[in-house]
């Protein structure tokens, strides 16, 4: 432990340039590698030992695999420029290859475990069947293996196996799998002729989580998502569509549509297929997918595509049901629904609706679509996944995910629930094994619980009877929330107190901070650096701006705690917004405040936090915010002193570069450095940053 730890001190804890698109991808393959490949299956194990008790794993289990892994690493390229193409083929192909490396590696390890004798587990009549199929295809192999096995042809099978899915990570087409499903019939037939033998624990032990492993991951590992701009999408078909030479983007957007059909052919349909359009904003945004498709096919097959809408901001969450109602009658999209049972997906933007109208406005917004969309999908007999589009930061639909699965509309979840895992939250949630289990237990209970008739008739009396006191809210922080972003020259002045321009500075992801315009306006702004600055500047405006004022509004203490306790949705709200303002420091905030010019603004952020502060506090009953949550309370009260410190370094700094660049002088590159380590300090410090 000693020798780890000098290692992570002599280990440069800033990265000296961007990671480009294919370095992340990588780096979120070592999670798959060193958690979810065993966890996800554990989980199926624990679930299935719930349902069966003591017979578990010595008979065949009822519980179904359940958790699908998706990825936009790779396949994300709204406002990146530098996820291309090559890149998504890129990233499938490093995906793939992990995947199998897995697969090979736990094949291996259950065949040189399976030393039962022929005289005590008879192989089946199919497993010799198969043995002879295996051995003329790879008859060197098979004689070595059979010489080092003489009578164990359980474990003989499984080892030829593990060479049939090396050779499939080689791309050996003489002995390579087709598909997951071919590596599956032989699993199966391996487990049959076990469970003939009457050997049913090995049948269901190690065995059955192998085959877990291939259904969930296939050959693929992640279902990679591409993700583009609907102007995007425009500007291309109108360049098209009036003939003559193709740009560079254009031939880019089409190149994109042949990469999803190599991906398709190559590794299965399950691998890539997904569509997201950003700031779908009418029917004919979705139906623009299928032309670009058409054109990019030119004659051969064209890639099988779900066109998933993403709603962003207040008005197209509003729109949503209208836009979905239109775009179903499109023949490709009703020819989709038909092929899959009627299901469609629709993804829902946390981030830019909480920058568009403030985050109590966006929370309830949310809600309203939700339930809208989900009462629209029970009249067309649709099988509705919502896909929530969540950050780790508060200001970005952050917080316990199980608590807010429970909030959700009638109809919302059934069953299902999808929703993206960004930045540190991936290595949070996932890295270490035994915080996945519990994270991926706690989400799919809450689904199933959301689920449930009790839950959803809760969930619907609640916001029915506190209807009032929602548009009272929304209104109410809305008009807050307008009063200190739209005033004159806001922009500059959020420049100036928080380090969003310095921010950009830190190697931390491909991406561009901003999709192209200057600081003089937020329209572009993404919504990440817009929380991280305010976090960084300790805060935390993004998670809790409005609400203060929005309780004032309804004023009346005694029902703002009766819901409190009976409106599961205003309960999250109150508990995210006192969380954010227990990692908000006050002090520390007004010295950002400082730097800049507008004691006007800075006063009204103030006077909000702390209005917020007491609404929060009077709300829950308590004398401090996070009092009924007195584990996290002290979590971060541990953390604080710390945090403090490097907010104060990163204050000198930012002062420093400033007065330098206001003088003209040259930046002082141990000032920068300086800061860009207390940013880094101060994000792993607070978490729920971006």
């Amino acid at each position: 432990m000693l020798e780890e730890i000098d290692t992570l001190w002599r280990t440069a804890p800033l990265r000296p340039e961007k990671p480009s698109p294919t370095d992340e991808v990588r780096a979120v393959m070592a999670v798959f590698d060193e958690t979810l490949f065993t966890a996800i299956p554990h989980v199926y194990r624990q679930v299935d030992d719930a349902l069966q008790g003591p017979g578990a794993g010595g008979r065949a289990p009822v519980v179904r695999p359940f958790v699908r892994v998706g990825s936009w690493v790779g396949g994300d390229r709204d406002g990146n420029p530098f996820v291309t193409a090559s890149v998504t083929r890129k990233a499938a192909a490093i995906a793939s290859e992990h995947v199998l490396l897995g697969l090979e590696r736990a094949a291996n390890r259950i065949g040189r475990g399976l030393t039962l004798d022929a005289a005590a587990t008879p192989p089946s009549d199919a497993l010799l069947a198969l043995w002879q199929r295996l051995k003329a295809a790879d008859e060197d192999a098979a004689t070595e293996i059979a010489k080092r096995s003489p009578n164990e042809p359980h474990r003989r099978i499984l080892l030829l196996i593990a060479r049939k899915i090396s050779a499939t990570r080689a791309r050996d087409a003489d002995l390579a799998y087709t598909d997951p499903d071919e590596l599956l019939a032989d699993l199966r037939v391996v487990q049959d002729s076990l469970v003939q033998a009457r050997a049913p624990r090995h049948a269901y032990g190690h065995l059955q989580q192998l085959l877990w492993q291939v259904e969930t991951f296939g050959f693929h590992l992640t279902e990679l998502e591409v993700r583009q701009h609907s102007a995007v999408h425009a500007k291309v078909l109108a360049e098209l569509d009036a003939g003559g030479p193709r740009s560079e983007l254009a031939e880019e957007v089409l190149d994109v549509f042949r990469a999803v059909a190599f991906l398709q052919k190559r590794y299965g349909p399950r691998a890539a297929g997904r569509y997201i359009v950003s700031f779908t904003q009418s029917a004919q945004d979705l139906a623009n997918v299928h032309r670009l498709a058409e054109y990019a096919a030119a004659g051969s097959a064209a890639p099988v595509l779900d066109v998933i809408p993403l709603f962003e901001t207040f008005a197209d969450l509003q729109a949503a049901p209208h836009i979905l109602a239109e775009i179903v009658e499109h023949p490709e999209f009703a020819a989709r629904l038909d092929a899959t049972g009627r299901r469609l997906e629709v993804m829902l933007g946390y981030s830019d609706s909480s920058k568009d109208v403030g985050p109590v406005a966006a929370n309830l917004a949310l809600y309203v679509a939700q339930a809208a969309i989900a009462a629209w999908a029970q009249e067309n007999r649709i099988e509705l996944t919502l896909f929530h589009g969540r950050g780790g930061a508060l200001g970005r639909g952050g917080g316990p995910a199980n608590s807010a699965i429970l909030a959700q509309p009638p109809h919302s979840v059934d069953g299902r629930f999808k929703l993206t895992e960004q930045g540190e939250v991936i290595f949070a949630r996932y890295g270490d094994a035994a915080i996945a289990m519990r994270h991926i237990d706690q989400v799919a209970a809450a689904v199933l619980m959301a689920s449930a008739p009790s839950i959803e008739e809760r969930n619907s009396d609640a916001a029915e009877r506190y209807a009032g006191v929602a548009a009272t809210m929304d209104t109410a922080s809305r008009t807050r929330f307008f009063e200190l972003v739209k005033a004159p020259g806001f922009a500059p002045w959020f420049a100036q107190v928080t380090p969003m321009e310095e921010v950009g500075l830190l190697a931390l992801g491909s991406r561009p901070a901003r999709r192209g315009l200057s600081v003089e306006s937020l329209e572009d702004l993404r919504a990440i650096p817009w929380v991280f600055a305010w976090t960084q500047a300790r805060i935390n405006l993004a998670g809790w701006f409005g609400l203060g004022t929005a309780l004032e509004a309804v004023g009346d203490e005694d029902m703002l705690r009766r819901a409190y306790q009976e409106w599961p949705l205003f309960q999250t709200m109150v508990d995210n917004v006192a969380m954010s303002l227990a990692k908000a420091d006050p002090r520390i905030a007004r010295r950002y405040l400082d730097l800049g010019d507008r004691d006007d603004l800075a006063d009204l952020v103030m006077d909000e936090m702390e209005l917020t502060r007491l609404w929060v506090v009077r709300v829950t009953a308590g004398s401090d915010v996070l009092d009924n949550k007195p584990v996290l309370q002290r979590a971060v009260k541990m953390r604080s002193p710390y945090v403090d410190a490097l907010s104060l370094l990163q204050l000198r700094s930012l002062r420093a570069l400033r007065a330098d660049a206001a003088s003209g002088a040259a930046t002082d590159p141990e000032q920068q450095r300086l800061l860009l380590l207390s940013v880094s300090g101060v994000a792993a410090g607070l978490q729920n940053t971006g």
